[in-house]
């Protein structure tokens, strides 16, 4: 292990810890559009497996094509008309979120690799991406932080402006009491397509940045993008607080950064990388329980409070 490693994480190298917090913010991006649906909707939207995909697929094609820049943007678009799509086959054709989400992935399988002419896997080996867009300046070095960063940095403030306008209220309320919303005469199926559409979007993004750092596309690299949504929401949620909005969207960025760490220590332990989407299926187990748990260990608590005062007036 190196020092510096050591002064990081006692359980990592420097380069591996800075790595994994690359990574992080890119997922951090990812996760938020999770939010979007998961927590702000209350839609639990599986289309995010295929839409991550999506994203990646399109970066990795334009990023052959010599455009990285317009590979990003290709996929945010690319991402918000997928997330309308789910949205159109829930308010419209009264499709459940659940079973709608999961069309659009299945349907969006078939689309990536048609994206990706026919190939499974894209390799973006000495291609050029947008982080060489610093390269032959002073911060050459430091582009797989700050272009990610500079990105989720400008993604939260859109979320945190966007949420606090009057659409942006009533996005929330809609995800809050849909019925009353309608009630006072909003159209609520607009609402639904565009929040899905953002969250599709964020989510596509996030797949375009990562095919770029991880310097290849593959048409299953989205598997489990949903739970590794909801582990970094619900972690986040859990560990640093609900209220107020900013720290709420903090959360979830520190949550995706934590979530990584995570993964990263297992891998360090030993632990076959097969085995992570177990880990992460148990972590989100847990942290949706984590209110009935902790209402248990109350209840016993004062049980055993009573037990042992009884046990005293006895004595």
């Amino acid at each position: 292990m190196a020092g510096t490693g050591d002064n990081c994480m006692t359980f990592m190298t420097a380069a591996s810890f800075a790595s994994t917090v690359e990574l992080g913010i890119i997922y951090a991006i990812m996760a938020l559009g999770v939010f979007i649906s998961f927590r702000t909707l209350n839609i639990p939207d599986l289309t995010v497996d295929s839409s991550f995909t999506l994203g990646a697929a399109f970066s990795a094609v334009l990023c052959t094509s010599g455009h990285p820049e317009l590979g990003l943007g290709a996929a945010l678009l690319a991402g918000c008309l997928a997330g309308c799509v789910t949205g159109l086959l829930n308010t419209k054709l009264k499709i459940q979120p659940l079973l709608a989400g999961i069309l659009v992935m299945l349907g969006l399988y078939s689309i990536n690799l048609k994206v990706m002419g026919g190939r499974a896997n894209i390799p973006l080996l000495n291609q050029t991406t947008v982080f060489d867009i610093l390269q032959g300046t002073s911060l050459a070095g430091y582009a797989e932080w700050l272009i990610p960063l500079a990105m989720l940095l400008f993604v939260t403030l859109f979320l945190l402006w966007f949420l606090k306008t009057k659409l942006g209220f009533v996005l929330r309320a809609t995800g809050d009491n849909d019925q009353m919303v309608r009630a006072l005469g909003v159209n609520t199926d607009t609402l639904i397509v565009l929040g899905l559409a953002i969250s599709n979007g964020l989510v596509a993004l996030s797949g375009a940045l990562i095919a770029q750092y991880q310097s290849f596309a593959d048409v299953s690299m989205g598997i489990g993008m949903v739970i590794i949504g909801l582990a970094s929401v619900i972690i986040g949620e859990v560990l640093f607080g609900l209220n107020p909005l900013w720290r709420r969207l903090l959360a979830v960025i520190m949550g995706a950064v934590l979530y990584r760490l995570v993964i990263a220590w297992a891998l360090e332990l030993g632990m076959p990388p097969t085995d992570l989407k177990l880990v992460s299926a148990i972590i989100v187990a847990l942290a949706l329980a984590m209110p009935v748990i902790k209402r248990y260990l109350e209840q016993l608590k004062r049980k055993l409070n009573a037990a042992r005062q009884e046990r005293g007036g006895r004595v």
